[in-house]
């Protein structure tokens, strides 16, 4: 969208015999509409430091979250999802389970959340604990946490939460979802590396 895209043709001439503001002289040819709208744009453009958008640049209105969008998100590019008894959108990304979930009272707050898919004894707890508060210190996303199980065994998390309250558009929730996927394979690839799979070792 233009900046003058519906306004009518205006010319503000300069001094006599000097050129205006589009570098013309008076009395010449201004050449087409189009070519004078475009080189106000121009001018106003390179004076205010204003960008000038296209009809085809037009940026994508936010709108708000939901659960079809984020099922949406998934099956374009090609994943494997499930829906749980709580409405919840889930898939499993090597291994690993991740959940997309909308909170809030409008349902305006997106977090991505994966879990690794093996579990720790609590006699390492200090060990885990030591490793989330590195990674925590060292790294914005994911946020690493853990939860110790009634049965004493540790689950590890990673998170990646945005508040949205504005809506947001499909760059947005693409960027959003996709950093909470790749960076919380790369937690879990870590912890990987500091607790090999003993099943993956040769004997």
């Amino acid at each position: 969208m233009g900046f003058f895209r519906d306004r009518r043709r205006h010319r503000p001439d300069g001094p006599s015999g000097a050129p205006d503001r589009t570098g013309r002289a008076p009395g010449t040819d201004g050449g087409t509409d189009d070519e004078l709208r475009s080189d106000v744009e121009r001018i106003l453009a390179r004076e205010l430091g204003a960008s000038v958008l296209t009809d085809s640049a037009t940026p994508q209105a936010p709108s708000p979250l939901s659960t079809a969008r984020l099922v949406r998100w998934i099956t374009d590019y090609g994943f494997s999802y499930f829906i749980d008894s709580d409405g919840d959108v889930g898939g499993l990304w090597h291994s690993r389970p991740f959940y997309f979930l909308l909170f809030g009272s409008d349902r305006e707050i997106l977090q991505v959340r994966g879990q690794w898919n093996r579990e720790i004894t609590i006699d390492r707890v200090e060990e885990v604990l030591e490793f989330c508060n590195d990674w925590n210190t060292e790294r914005i996303w994911p946020k690493a946490y853990f939860r110790v199980r009634d049965d004493g065994m540790i689950q590890v998390y990673g998170e990646v939460a945005v508040d949205f309250e504005n809506g947001a558009d499909d760059d947005q929730l693409d960027q959003v979802l996709s950093c909470g996927l790749s960076t919380g394979a790369m937690l879990f690839d870590a912890l990987d590396e500091l607790y090999p799979d003993p099943a993956k070792v040769a004997p």
